[in-house]
């Protein structure tokens, strides 16, 4: 029997009809969809947003202002991790992963038919900015929702594993979106820049339909079904996060600022970076992206067979040390400007820095909060340390290069980062780890 923190006693043994493979299964499926459309958005910002909405500008200025556009959806992000999570926490999970979806797959769709700032004016650059908040509220309910299902259909000693498939997700996103941009940029930059890089928008929508077909057919977690039994819901989950668990809140908003620095450095920084200051070219990039990324796929659950095993916590010590010790070397690699450079870089930044970190952070964020509330407050402590970590990483790094002329002090940055997220990593208690 189990007993819930009310006194009332759960039914013994509730079962679902789902196994932990399948349930993980699933949401890597729909987490890299959902992913994909979201990376669309960075890779766009770096090649032709700047020319498409932003042509009054000069270069600079441009691709600030197109960077700033792709920023304004993790603005969106913890609104939507907070609505996404209350309504998670109260009603259902598998609701909420479904619309966060359809959400993200219709601004995306949309995104790709938009018209340019020369046919509509001023009008284009303000819809793609409402588009990007659509997409940032979409997957700011995504991540909470599709790892919480993971997790709590998963056996306690396999709970990093089946957490981490989720995640990889992420990185497989990443490669569907640089795959599919390579092949459109191939074509004569007259059609790119006409119509070709609306392609991958469009594609967008065959694969919501897939990921949506394998949402609909799971079944809530047993956690959250116990939680409903016993009617142990809270009233306003924020509240409750907020009144309770301030130490974990601040702890999941930091863990993952160095790993989510590196990500975006890797995937859209060095994107605009490397072709601008080396002799490698846009599809170079792209392609050593993609082939980073997809190790980062394997990678992933790979190592979170070692966050079960030696635990969660230190993992995500370790990992935000590695990545601060790599961050150099992948600048010094893709400053070669050669092709094996960019593929060491990125498998630097992906497999072997990336992984550690958010193979582990699933099963960390997630049980600092108990399962009441524990889709707000993974939730909320995820997008806002996405705000604050991933939405300026870009911007910040632009800055850095234009103000000091050297990678060396993005590189640096990276490095502080990381630094930071260990020391926050390190302050949760043995048995929240």
């Amino acid at each position: 029997m189990t007993h819930s923190p009310t006194g009332t006693t759960a039914p013994p043994d509730r079962k679902t009809g789902d196994n932990p493979a399948k349930v993980a299964f699933a949401s890597f499926i729909g987490t890299t969809v959902e992913w994909y459309d979201y990376f669309l958005f960075g890779t766009a910002a770096v090649l032709v947003l700047n020319t498409q909405f932003f042509p009054s500008l000069n270069p600079l200025a441009g691709q600030l202002a197109s960077l700033a556009t792709f920023g304004v959806a993790f603005v969106a992000r913890p609104l939507g991790g907070l609505i996404f999570g209350h309504f998670g926490d109260r009603l259902s999970r598998k609701s909420m992963l479904v619309l966060s979806l359809l959400m993200m797959g219709s601004s995306t769709f949309l995104i790709g038919a938009l018209p340019s700032y020369e046919t509509i004016g001023i009008a284009a650059p303000i819809l793609l900015v409402v588009l990007r908040i659509i997409q940032g509220f979409a997957v700011g309910g995504e991540w909470g929702g599709a790892i919480l299902m993971a997790v709590e259909h998963a056996p306690k000693h396999k709970r990093a594993f089946y957490g981490s498939w989720p995640q990889a997700g992420v990185p497989a996103g990443s490669v569907l979106s640089s795959l599919v941009f390579f092949i459109v940029q191939l074509m004569p930059d007259e059609q790119f820049f006409a119509w070709g890089w609306r392609i991958p928008f469009l594609l967008s929508a065959v694969l919501v339909g897939i990921g949506l077909f394998i949402r609909m057919k799971l079944e809530e977690s047993p956690e959250f079904a116990e939680v409903k039994d016993t009617g142990s819901e809270a009233e306003v989950p924020v509240f409750e996060v907020v009144r309770t668990s301030k130490k974990s809140l601040l702890i999941g908003i930091f863990c993952l600022v160095g790993s989510n620095t590196l990500f975006y450095l890797a995937t859209v920084y060095l994107l605009s970076w490397a072709p601008a200051n080396t002799n490698l070219s846009r599809g170079d990039v792209l392609l050593a992206i993609a082939v980073g990324a997809a190790a980062d796929v394997i990678a992933i659950p790979a190592v979170a067979t070692f966050a079960d095993r030696h635990g969660r916590r230190t993992m995500m010590v370790v990992g935000n040390i590695v990545t601060a010790l790599a961050a150099y070397p992948i600048f010094l690699a893709m400053s070669t400007g050669t092709v094996w450079g960019a593929m060491l870089a990125m498998m630097l930044a992906f497999p072997i820095a990336h992984s550690i970190v958010y193979a582990t952070s699933s099963g960390f964020v997630a049980h600092l909060f108990p399962p009441k509330v524990r889709y707000t407050g993974s939730s909320v402590a995820y997008q806002v340390g996405g705000l604050i970590s991933s939405a300026p990483a870009p911007v910040i790094s632009t800055l850095l290069y234009a103000q000091f002329g050297t990678w060396a002090a993005v590189a640096g940055y990276l490095v502080v980062a990381n630094l930071i997220a260990a020391a926050f990593c390190a302050l949760a208690d043995k048995d929240e780890s």
